[in-house]
């Protein structure tokens, strides 16, 4: 998701990307950590810095007209805004992920688990505790997950580099004080067909938890 693309692009407009709260490619976010290290050992997220160069930005245009705003480091660190408009102003969700397990199908057989293993009502995996579905609800026995392209940019001229196909459900469990942990269940295909499938845990952040 991160490697560069060879060439060079002609100069563009700042504006050519939204910018979430000074939140862009080629920015450095704070983040205050005390909104995962309050939690202590009861929490698995575990990010250990409080500042986050942004170095490839990524956009979603959700079916209900939503739109998710990424924003990634080197090491896999995503700050992830949603936001009701494509320019991020209306932001109804803030959260910072990290990458916890990442692997690639070796069968047809591995992609037919995974994907059970995204409809399922709690997400299991090894070393964690377990996370009960969060996106719909837990009622159901099954559900569907998300699915939706994701448009890369190492740029800020607004020109995709790349787009991922992604299959998504989101996981949760609670923590001392209110506090909550996600789980980001994903398979990701590349538009050369190349898939994987990734978890990521993740904290929310409010408003002031983080600045740019």
């Amino acid at each position: 998701m991160f490697n560069k693309l060879f060439g060079r692009k002609t100069a563009a407009p700042a504006s050519a990307l939204p910018a979430i709260r000074n939140v862009t490619l080629g920015r450095t976010v704070w983040l205050d950590t005390l909104a995962w290290r309050r939690f202590g050992s009861d929490t698995r997220f575990a990010l250990d810095r409080d500042t986050l160069e942004i170095t490839a930005q990524g956009l979603v245009e959700l079916k209900d007209g939503g739109f998710v705003h990424r924003f990634y480091t080197d090491d896999h660190v995503m700050f992830q805004a949603v936001s009701d408009d494509r320019e991020g102003q209306r932001l109804t969700d803030v959260t910072v992920f990290m990458a916890w397990d990442s692997a690639y199908p070796g069968s047809r057989a591995d992609r037919e688990a995974w994907a059970k293993r995204l409809r399922a009502r709690t997400f299991t995996a090894p070393g964690l505790p377990d996370f009960d579905r969060l996106w719909f609800g837990d009622e159901a026995e099954s559900q569907d997950p998300v699915t939706f392209w994701e448009d890369l940019h190492d740029d800020r001229d607004g020109i995709p580099d790349r787009r991922i196909f992604q299959t998504s459900m989101l996981f949760a469990r609670d923590l001392p004080e209110e506090g909550r942990e996600l789980l980001l269940a994903i398979e990701q295909e590349t538009e050369d067909h190349e898939i994987s499938f990734e978890i990521m845990l993740g904290i929310p952040l409010e408003a002031g938890e983080f600045k740019a």
